[in-house]
Formats: structure tokens, C-alpha cells, sequence
């Protein structure tokens, strides 16, 4: 056999036996799987083995790879803690920038002899980064961590200010740098930006709304707006890589993070494109340089040394300004140390014009080997211990929280699968107890028929949530008395939520009156009514409204924390309106002491106990949440039960929650007739 391989099909399959084998293998000596693929490549790369050649159609999956990298580090991004850290992300975009230039640009003029202009373009190579080792706290669960905001925000900037010096040497050195080069710039790069968030996501929600079921063209979709981005952003002379992290902004509020869809995405990247980019990586790895010459490796050592201390220090000084702890320090220099694809792209188009000499070329390969080993020891060390309990800012994630029992009953409603949505949101993705959807079929002449039906019906969802590895226990039951069936099935399975689906006009304005305070009065689980005329996504602000001394209710802890994973799984903000006892409450349990916050107050006696100017405060898009009471228990309002009654009336268009929490009752209630 001839090497390198020429048949794409056996190229194909030792890649993808080195995705499979290589992270297997090196799991048993606690070595991170990204370094087995670097390695994997160095050795059958050209530069090895030669196995295989870095031909096109690698180089393509590679591409496609690091725009899967940039686009996922978009879409997983917490939007509230991004906005509450955007100038933490700034300052520690402006350190990984400036530190690395002021080490790199005196070690490389005056320690390694280098010109003014080669200096520069060196020292900026220090100040980039590619998150290589993302996908580790991708897989850890820990993406929304602030020091893993940051780091995704300051890798922009950084990335946006090299390749415009980059662009600017360049251009000086071929004599094509003038006013109408930055004029034309700045306004293309204007008009990208208009297009990404304004345009883009109109069309976004308009594509969801209108081809709500076909699931596969969402998927193709989302693919087309990743791919448009980035060769848009290369049209206008940045790194594609900007334009697919751009795609990721525009779309994150559009797509859940526990979504089919989402599960899709992160599928196909991390199982095929991101490892065939690492072993990309590798390949263009050539450790003959070493043996070329003691300049070479001088230059090879130098580079390295100064990439990882410049991007240590730069961690080290935010964990200072902002007081964080030396894990999450550990995180964002495991996060930023890497060098790959951007560095590489710097320092080719200056070895083409001869700005650079061959041996930065080779050192550069080598600091690209070196950086990614050190990110992924370090990043997958660091977000361990983060996971184990070192995360000082989000505190609500109790293990008690984490085997709620869910129970849905399925209703004729036009748009179920909103209602199912919204299920998978507030469901702990941690939980390995699966959701039940029952289906209460009358008892009638054609009820066997019917439940045929119904349990065809209740398996298109049980392959959504397996989609997304959730499993669902689909109940039939037959039974005249839908509340007797609801009550008496939530007790068998023991359910801890049960979730209401209600879309007919006027629900709202009957909450408190006979009918429905008999569901909530034949059970004291928490039970949440909803009204959702139109898709969960469309939401962009959460009013959440709760009576008097709502803190003091057993079911509190529970009843914030699915509310506050609503939020963060839309990546919506909170506006709270209610006492401000019940807001100390909510900032026990987030720490929302702090003033960066993404839940905002109104105190009710400024709003004249809730009566007056709702309007001002509420607007079209709003989800709206009311925290209700059973009658008798402690937080029980005359005065609030009328609010239903004045959403109802005013805000007839907006997503509308009722939740009746967690309130233990010590008496048993009768079956009722059928309401629902």
C-alpha cells in the first residue's frame, strides 16, 4: 500500500477510528481525549507516517470544525451572565491583549533579533487564542460559569483586534493601506453587524414559527445561517471564525439550551467536525524542527514560554480585579493558552510575504502543540473542581431538586409540543427519572380506539426527549372523572409537578374561582397552569409576580429554581414584582445581592399593591408568571387573587404561568367532576 492513502473511503474510516479509540484509550490514564487526537494526528499527518495527506477535503471538515468551536462557544453562551459580565469580559479582553504584546514585542526586537514590523505580528500571535479545549467544559456542564463567559468574550476582542493588526501590516507592507481601505471597513463591518442581529433573528423566529414541526430543516437551517456568517465576515476581510461566533449570538435566544434541536447541534460537532479539526491540528505539527538546529528550537522554547506566561498573567490579574477563585483562574488561562488555527492563519500570511522566517513558522507549529496539551490538562482539571463545588456565584443547584417527578397529561391544545417544551426547559437535565405524559381517555365505546390513538401520539414526544436523553413514561388511563385520573395517577407515580396545558380565552380569570381551585385543592404538589398561545422562544423577558411572604412557603426553593432555569435556558432576565422580602428570598438563593444581576425588582407598594400601571411595566413579549396560593396557607392574598382576573384582561396575547407550589396539606380532597 502507498502512503500517503489516496481512497477517501479508507482515509474516512481510520479518522473516524481514531475519534472513537483514541479518547477510549487515553481515558484510562486520565488523559484528556483532545491530546489523544492532536497526537493521533502528528502521527499520521505528512509530517509523520505520512498515512494521510492534509488534503481538502480534511482541510474542509477542519474548517467546518473550528466554525463549530466558535459557533457552539455562541449558542451555549449564558446571555444574562455574558450582559451582567460584558465589562469583565471587556477588561480581560483588553489583559490577554496588551500583556502579550508588551512581553512579545521585546523578547521578540531585542532576545530574537526580529524587526519592528515582524515583532509586532509575533507578539499579536501571543494574544490570540482558539478555544480548543471548549468543547471539555461543553461536556462538564459548566459553559455558563462567569470565568467561561468572560474567556468566550475576551477571545473575541482579542481575535477582532490581531486581524486588524494583522490586516494593517499587511497592507503596509504591500502598499495597500490607505483611508479608503478603513472606511470601507468599518462600513461593511457595520452593516455585518446590522445583519447578524437584527435581520438574522427576525428571519430566525419566523423560520421556527413557520416550520415549527419539520425539526430537520431547523437543523439545515441553523447550519445555512453558520456557513452564510462566516463567509460574509470573510468577505469583509475578518476570520470566518468571528462571523460563526456572531451566528452563535444571534441565534442563542432562539434556541433553548435543552432543546431537540440544540442536542442536535452539539451531536454532530462534537462527535465529527471538532475532532477532525484537532487532529487537523496535529498534522501540521513537524517535530523536525527540533533536529534543524539549535535556532530553532531557541525560537521554538521562547515562543512557547512567552504564550503560556503572558496568557497566565493575564488570568491572574482578572482573578485579582474581579475576585475569583484560583480555580476559576485556572479556567480561564486553561481556556486561553490554547493556540491553533487563528495563530497558525497569523503567521502563514506573514511567512507569504516574507514578514517571517521559517523558523518562527516551525516554532509556531511546536508553541501549537505545547499550548493545546497544557489548555487541556489544565481546562479539564480546573472544571472538575469547579463541578465539584467551587462555583461561588450560582447556588441553587440542589441535589434535592435533581429527581423531581414530572407529569404532564396530554390535551387536545393545537400547540402541546409548546407545553412539552416548556416541560424539557425546567426539567434539570442532571435527573435521571424520566417524565410522564398521560393520556385520560374517556370511557366511551370507542375509548380503545382511542387509546391507540393517544399512545401513538405520546411516542412522537418520547422520541423528542430521547433525542436529547430524556426518557418518557407514556401512561393511558381510561376514566370519566379527569381529575379523579389526574390525582390518582400523580400519586401512584408520585409526581413532585404537575404541569396544566390550558389555551382556552378566559382561563385565567377563573384560576381562583371553583373549578380550578379544585386541581389545585386535591393535591399539594407543585402544579402549573399554563396558557402559551405562541412558541417559548418568542419570549424575551420573564415578569414573574408573587404575593406577600411567598419566601416563607415550603415549595419556594423549588418553585425559583425552575423559574430561574426558564430563564436561563431562553437566556431572558427577570423582572420581579413583589415584596421585597420575597426578593431578599430569590437572592439567597442566586446570590443576587450583587448589583450585576439578571433579576431586576419592583416593589408592590410602589405599585400600589399591584393594581395600578401594570401596563407600564409589562410589555408584548413578556412571559408572565404569578405565584398563586392555596386557600388557608400563609402567603394566601385576597387582594392578589384578583390579578389573574388583570392579566387576563390586559395582556391577553403574552405567555401566561400560574404556579400553585409546593403547600403540604393535611386533609385529603373528593373527587371532582371534570373540568379539564
Amino acid at each position: 500500500m502507498e502512503f500517503p492513502i489516496e481512497s477517501p473511503i479508507l482515509s474516512f474510516i481510520i479518522i473516524l477510528l481514531i475519534v472513537l479509540l483514541s479518547p477510549l484509550v487515553l481515558k484510562r490514564f486520565n488523559i484528556p481525549g483532545i491530546i489523544g487526537l492532536i497526537v493521533s494526528g502528528i502521527i499520521i499527518g505528512p509530517y509523520g507516517l505520512n498515512i494521510i495527506d492534509n488534503n481538502s477535503a480534511v482541510e474542509l471538515f477542519s474548517t467546518i470544525g473550528l466554525l463549530y468551536i466558535m459557533f457552539l462557544a455562541g449558542m451555549e453562551l449564558d446571555l444574562n451572565e455574558f450582559r451582567l459580565n460584558k465589562y469583565r469580559s471587556i477588561t480581560f479582553g483588553i489583559l490577554t491583549f496588551i500583556i502579550p504584546l508588551c512581553i512579545g514585542f521585546p523578547v521578540c526586537r531585542y532576545l530574537l533579533g526580529y524587526d519592528i514590523s515582524a515583532s509586532i505580528l509575533i507578539a499579536s500571535m501571543f494574544a490570540t487564542h482558539t478555544l480548543v479545549s471548549y468543547s471539555i467544559v461543553s461536556k462538564m456542564g459548566i459553559t455558563r460559569n462567569p470565568a467561561v463567559a468572560i474567556t468566550v468574550g475576551g477571545t473575541i476582542l482579542t481575535d477582532i483586534a490581531v486581524l486588524v493588526i494583522l490586516a494593517v501590516i499587511i497592507n503596509k507592507e504591500t502598499g495597500n493601506i490607505d483611508l479608503d481601505y478603513w472606511i470601507r471597513f468599518a462600513i461593511t463591518f457595520i452593516v455585518f453587524l446590522l445583519v447578524m442581529f437584527l435581520i438574522i433573528p427576525k428571519i430566525s423566529r419566523w423560520f421556527f414559527r413557520k416550520f415549527e414541526g419539520e425539526s430537520h430543516s431547523h437543523f439545515i437551517y441553523v447550519l445555512v445561517i453558520l456557513f452564510i456568517s462566516a463567509f460574509f465576515a470573510e468577505i469583509i476581510g475578518l476570520e470566518p471564525i468571528i462571523g460563526a461566533f456572531m451566528a452563535g449570538l444571534a441565534l442563542n435566544r432562539l434556541i433553548p439550551h435543552s432543546s431537540s434541536l440544540m442536542s442536535k447541534i452539539e451531536f454532530i460537532g462534537n462527535s465529527l467536525f471538532i475532532p477532525v479539526f484537532l487532529i487537523s491540528v496535529g498534522m501540521v505539527v513537524d517535530l523536525s524542527v527540533i533536529v534543524k538546529g539549535p535556532r530553532a528550537i531557541i525560537v521554538a522554547l521562547t515562543l512557547s514560554a512567552v504564550a503560556l506566561s503572558s496568557k497566565w498573567l493575564a488570568a491572574f490579574f482578572t482573578q485579582k480585579i474581579f475576585k475569583y477563585t484560583k480555580n476559576q483562574r485556572n479556567l480561564i488561562f486553561g481556556l486561553s493558552s490554547s493556540h491553533a488555527a487563528a495563530t497558525l492563519a497569523i503567521i502563514i500570511a506573514g511567512y507569504r510575504v516574507n514578514i517571517l522566517d521559517e523558523n518562527i513558522l516551525n516554532g509556531t507549529i511546536i508553541l501549537i502543540l505545547i499550548t493545546c496539551v497544557v489548555s487541556s490538562f489544565v481546562t479539564e482539571s480546573s472544571s472538575r473542581k469547579i463541578l465539584i463545588g467551587d462555583n461561588p456565584i450560582i447556588k441553587i443547584n440542589k441535589l434535592k431538586f435533581l429527581d423531581e417527578n414530572f407529569l404532564l397529561p396530554m390535551t387536545d391544545v393545537e400547540n402541546f409540543g409548546e407545553f412539552f417544551k416548556l416541560l424539557l426547559l425546567i426539567k434539570d437535565n442532571r435527573s435521571k427519572k424520566p417524565i410522564s405524559l398521560l393520556s385520560i381517555i374517556p370511557n366511551d365505546i370507542d375509548a380503545e380506539k382511542n387509546i391507540v390513538g393517544a399512545r401513538n401520539e405520546m411516542e412522537k414526544y418520547a422520541k423528542i426527549a430521547n433525542g436529547i436523553d430524556i426518557q418518557v413514561n407514556n401512561i393511558t388511563t381510561i376514566d370519566n372523572n379527569r381529575i379523579s385520573a389526574l390525582t390518582r395517577i400523580s400519586r401512584e407515580i408520585m409526581a413532585d409537578t404537575i404541569i396544566v396545558p390550558w389555551t382556552k380565552s378566559g382561563a385565567f380569570i377563573s384560576f381562583n374561582a371553583e373549578r380550578f381551585s379544585r386541581i389545585v385543592g386535591t393535591v399539594d404538589k407543585s402544579v402549573m397552569i399554563c396558557q402559551i398561545d405562541k412558541p417559548l422562544m418568542t419570549c424575551t423577558r420573564i415578569v414573574l409576580l408573587t404575593p406577600i411572604y411567598t419566601e416563607r412557603e415550603a415549595g419556594f426553593e423549588a418553585m425559583m429554581e425552575k423559574i430561574i432555569r426558564l430563564s436561563k435556558e431562553l437566556s431572558v432576565s427577570i423582572l420581579h414584582i413583589g415584596t421585597e422580602e420575597t426578593n431578599d428570598g430569590i437572592n439567597s438563593l442566586i446570590d443576587n445581592k450583587k448589583k450585576h444581576s439578571f433579576v431586576t425588582f419592583e416593589n408592590i407598594k410602589e405599585l400600589f399593591n399591584f393594581h395600578a400601571d401594570l401596563e407600564n411595566y409589562i410589555k408584548e413579549e413578556d412571559m408572565i408568571i404569578i405565584v398563586m396560593s392555596r386557600k388557608e396557607f400563609i402567603s394566601s392574598s385576597a387582594l392578589f387573587d384578583n390579578i389573574p382576573t388583570k392579566i387576563e384582561r390586559n395582556f391577553k396575547d403574552n405567555i401566561k404561568i400560574a404556579i400553585y407550589p409546593y403547600q403540604p396539606q393535611d386533609h385529603e380532597h373528593e373527587d371532582f367532576d371534570e373540568i379539564i
